[in-house]
């Protein structure tokens, strides 16, 4: 087990795995910052939190595992910042739901380093943010993609997955463009398609949302996330966001012929196959 870990940036996903970290191993030292005064003041007052630093530079120095929680524009700057400040031999992950282009520039980044970067993404959240909602259940068996370049040292990815799955997370290797395509059609388009959805909706008579049901909400609850960071998401796996797009446009088009002709073998069809997708989940 590492023995001092850093997070920078404690809110949702962030606070919940220091909360997993103490539970499963009270004796880590947790250290943490946040760009946000606010945020530093409420770290203070938590149980899970050994101590509370003003710059990321002096969060990260000692720890010999860094996460970064921040949003997926902010993580390499960010690394850039740190890079110098680092022990020798530390581990420096992310929990950044794009992988590609984060993992490409940290792989040039540390390429002169004792210190080494492995991406990983915890499949794990909630529409809510903020660390006033973390807590450590948000990660058991979930799973946690991890990221490795070709020629991470395997010693160090063993590290990485050990220590997630004392979490009671669930590993899984892939590369970072494999990552982004799978995460593209499994929760980047979901996001997508709920926002347009919810987008639509706001441009009808505001007297229509008083007779909306359960149903609407499920299918629109995810556009409540931050679009800050959504919007910053989308930009990062743009090339796979719009595949994702391209296979939904023509699934739409192929059902909507097939209400427009009238053709209800083939719109039942559909929906039978889309109902026992979604009882499998």
């Amino acid at each position: 087990m590492f023995q001092q870990i850093t997070i920078l940036g404690p809110g949702l996903l962030g606070a919940s795995i220091a909360m997993a970290i103490k539970q499963a191993h009270p004796s880590t030292r947790i250290h943490t910052w946040s760009r946000r005064v606010e945020t530093r003041k409420k770290s203070q007052t938590a149980d899970w939190c050994d101590q509370v630093f003003s710059t990321a530079q002096t969060a990260v120095q000692h720890s010999d595992l860094v996460i970064l929680c921040t949003p997926v524009a902010t993580i390499v700057p960010l690394l850039e910042d740190i890079l110098d400040h680092l022990q020798a031999q530390a581990c420096v992950t992310d929990v950044g739901s794009t992988k590609a282009e984060i993992c490409q520039a940290a792989h040039h980044l540390f390429s002169g380093s004792a210190a080494h970067f492995i991406g990983s993404h915890p499949m794990a959240g909630s529409a809510q943010s903020g660390m006033e909602h973390a807590q450590a259940s948000l990660l058991k068996e979930a799973y946690c993609l991890i990221t490795p370049m070709a020629d991470t040292p395997p010693e160090q990815v063993a590290h990485l997955v050990d220590f997630w799955r004392m979490l009671h997370m669930q590993a899984q290797l892939l590369s970072p463009s494999e990552h982004d395509r799978i995460v593209a059609h499994i929760s980047h388009l979901p996001h997508f398609l709920a926002s347009s959805l919810a987008w639509q909706l706001a441009q009808k008579p505001s007297e229509w949302t008083q007779y909306c049901g359960g149903g609407l909400r499920d299918s629109t609850r995810i556009a409540s996330g931050d679009p800050t960071l959504w919007q910053q998401i989308f930009h990062q796996n743009k090339r796979e966001v719009l595949n994702a797009i391209d296979g939904l446009e023509q699934s739409l088009a192929s059902l909507k012929q097939a209400l427009h002709c009238d053709n209800s073998s083939e719109l039942y069809k559909r929906l039978e196959h889309a109902k026992n997708y979604r009882d499998q989940l």
